[in-house]
């Protein structure tokens, strides 16, 4: 699944159209309250301007309707702050395909950035309007896709734009290059053993995930909330435990036809209400008395599956293991990142609560690889191909 990079191709002199993932939390002033996914774009964008070409920068920020201009929507903040982290002036377009963004492209020199207006804000992002997507290839010489967290989608920007640029050249950004070969090529060649593990609430979320896995992983260790299921399918109580009772049967399936690959809670630690203060206890898996819920694997699950995961030559990991933003429940999931970041395998954080656990614990900078796209990852890890990267030259 190797790709071309930015890296590949000539830019001195040439337009750049990179798709980027700038979609960045704001507050109620505008502010930037996280700028990762901007930091994370750099490497890509210096490739550019370092060599002379002319970037152009797409996004989507937030959701919205496809009707217009919607300011809470607008990519505008991204621009100071990119500009603060350059170190040099980025110019900004208040349209994706309209006339400020065509003379402003048209005008840009060697080393400049332009950034483009939200492309949601264009209904052809979405409804896969030709036009659109000719108006926004047609301002550049190169395609970059470096916008991982949004590559399970076809969005007009992410496939129909480098469709439409066939015989130009079209290339991924690092940050793509090196998801793909993370979540793709490490699982296709793993070091083993092969270790995953999933938490969260719902089986029916992790279900096409858990059954990739299993054809290939040593081991699937089950945590979160979804673990409640797989007790209910084994005859267990489950107290007030969040369920999915209309998957019973599928969490019976998996067990029957996983043998000892799953590996499941042994003990949970539960709560008589969901908060921090509550009467607490721990029980055997399947034994949650009434008027309590799990909210936690139990220690002596937490030092089965550390001790699984150090042992473990390549290590994915999607779902925090209980409700890790509430201690003490924080522990399983702390046990088994702490565990991930002390294990000399390739280790694989795949993205949503897994990344923010792992940031949350000071750990992020101790594993291989932290995924930038939750649903992305997820779809990877189901063993999905994407358009929007399938299209792309190969390397």
């Amino acid at each position: 699944m190797a790709k071309k990079t930015i890296a590949q191709v000539d830019v001195a002199g040439k337009k750049v159209l990179m798709r980027v993932d700038f979609n960045v939390p704001l507050d109620d002033q505008g502010h930037i309250t996280d700028d990762l996914r901007i930091r994370m774009a750099l490497d890509s964008i210096r490739s550019v301007t370092s060599r002379g070409g002319r970037l152009i920068l797409s996004s989507h920020l937030g959701r919205p309707k496809g009707t217009g201009i919607e300011p809470k929507y607008s990519l505008r903040p991204t621009v100071a702050r990119l500009s603060e982290l350059l170190g040099q002036p980025v110019q900004f377009a208040g349209d994706t395909v309209g006339p400020e963004a065509k003379a402003q492209s048209q005008a840009l020199q060697n080393g400049q950035v332009l950034i483009l207006e939200n492309v949601r804000f264009n209904a052809g992002e979405k409804d896969g309007d030709g036009q659109y997507a000719a108006t926004l290839a047609g301002l550049a010489d190169i395609y970059c896709n470096d916008a991982f967290g949004t590559c399970h989608r076809n969005d007009g920007s992410m496939y129909a734009v480098p469709k439409a640029m066939a015989g130009k050249p079209r290339v991924v950004g690092f940050l793509v290059e090196k998801e793909i070969r993370y979540l793709s090529d490490a699982i296709s060649h793993p070091q083993r053993p092969f270790v995953a593990i999933l938490g969260g609430a719902k089986v029916s979320d992790k279900i096409k995930v858990i059954d990739n896995l299993l054809k290939v992983c040593d081991q699937v260790l089950i945590g979160g909330a979804m673990a409640y299921t797989f007790s209910l399918a084994k005859g267990g109580r489950v107290g007030n435990s969040l369920v999915e009772r209309d998957r019973v049967d599928l969490a019976k399936d998996l067990i029957n036809r996983a043998g000892n690959k799953l590996v499941l809670p042994t003990d949970t630690h539960c709560g008589d209400a969901f908060n921090g203060d509550c009467q607490k206890k721990v029980v055997a898996a399947g034994e949650i008395p009434d008027g309590f819920e799990g909210l936690d694997i139990g220690p002596a699950t937490a030092k089965h599956y550390s001790d699984l995961v150090k042992a473990a030559g390549t290590i994915v990991w999607n779902g925090p293991m209980g409700v890790f933003e509430m201690p003490p429940f924080d522990h399983g999931t702390r046990a088994v990142a702490e565990a991930i970041a002390a294990s000399t395998g390739t280790s694989i954080i795949g993205g949503g609560d897994s990344a923010a656990a792992i940031a949350v614990f000071g750990l992020a900078d101790q594993v291989s690889h932290v995924s930038t796209g939750g649903g992305a990852s997820l779809e990877m890890l189901e063993g999905k191909k994407f358009d929007a990267v399938e299209i792309l030259d190969e390397a």
